[in-house]
């Protein structure tokens, strides 16, 4: 038995086959953690949700920036769903278009194994979260996707405010304030306050802001976290945190980390696409 985790895909179907093929990955035993990310910009996002979808219970889901927007999308009108790129049309034209939705819908935001001392993030966590702070965050998203609420949250899920998670939020706000932590997180300021703009890398950024996993004074939590969404950081391993967004739909690695080992160990496939013409990272 074996756990693998494999950072954003993007639609990179063909690399996602020789990753599973190269990690030996066998469905009868083993177990498949997704950071997120599944769709958009590779060429292929209804290949890979098929694929993902048909391992079952044997894969774990956390939702990303993109398959969110794919759902928001998805509750449009049909001549405003028309108008996304020709890659998200064809999911939300696809004869099991109402199937995929629905099963991504219903993944988790945040995944936790206390076995393997694991936590399962798209971006990443609010500063001053505890370990159980963060699951009840991302619960309270989950149950709203989930019910029969799901199609005001997706119809209002989208915005930079607020910027900050505060436990005095309620309401949408207070669910689009941890979605943006979970799912579009990269650098905040010491109170956790989102630069939604700065996406490079450490270093990069203005004076004022860190890297969510370096704000000083931030809770010590109690798990390891793996996370992706973050192509310019690249591979990181460090304070409890793995990060395995390599940027393949921009040229780079699939990466996967197996996670049941003594130590996390890292494979990858080389990605030989073309960046996406005229995107940036988000």
């Amino acid at each position: 038995m074996a756990t693998w985790v494999i950072g954003d895909i993007q639609g990179c179907h063909d690399e996602l086959v020789r990753l599973i093929e190269k990690i030996k990955f066998d469905p009868a035993k083993d177990t498949l953690w997704f950071c997120g990310d599944l769709v958009n910009r590779g060429g292929q996002s209804l290949a890979v949700l098929r694929y993902v979808k048909a391992f079952g219970d044997r894969a774990i889901v956390a939702l990303g920036n993109h398959d969110l927007s794919l759902l928001a999308v998805g509750e449009r009108k049909r001549e405003d769903q028309q108008r996304v790129n020709p890659e998200l049309r064809e999911v939300l034209f696809a004869p099991d278009r109402d199937e995929l939705l629905d099963w991504m819908r219903t993944r988790n935001v945040v995944h936790v194994d206390r076995s393997l001392n694991f936590m399962l993030v798209h971006a990443g966590l609010f500063p001053r979260w505890t370990t159980e702070q963060a699951i009840e965050a991302a619960r309270e998203i989950e149950e709203r996707l989930r019910g029969e609420g799901y199609r005001r949250l997706l119809k209002q899920l989208f915005g930079n405010k607020p910027d900050m998670w505060n436990p005095k939020l309620r309401g949408i706000d207070r669910l689009r304030a941890s979605i943006n932590v979970f799912t579009r997180m990269r650098y905040c300021d010491v109170r956790g306050r989102i630069a939604f703009g700065e996406k490079n890398a450490p270093g990069t950024q203005r004076p004022g802001l860190y890297p969510w996993y370096e704000v000083p004074g931030q809770y010590k939590r109690d798990i390891r976290i793996v996370c992706g969404h973050w192509s310019t950081l690249g591979r990181f391993a460090g304070l409890g945190i793995y990060a395995i967004d390599t940027g393949c739909v921009w040229g780079g690695w699939l990466t996967a980390l197996k996670l049941d080992g003594e130590e996390p160990e890292f494979v990858a496939i080389k990605s030989d696409r073309k960046p996406p013409a005229g995107k940036d990272a988000d």
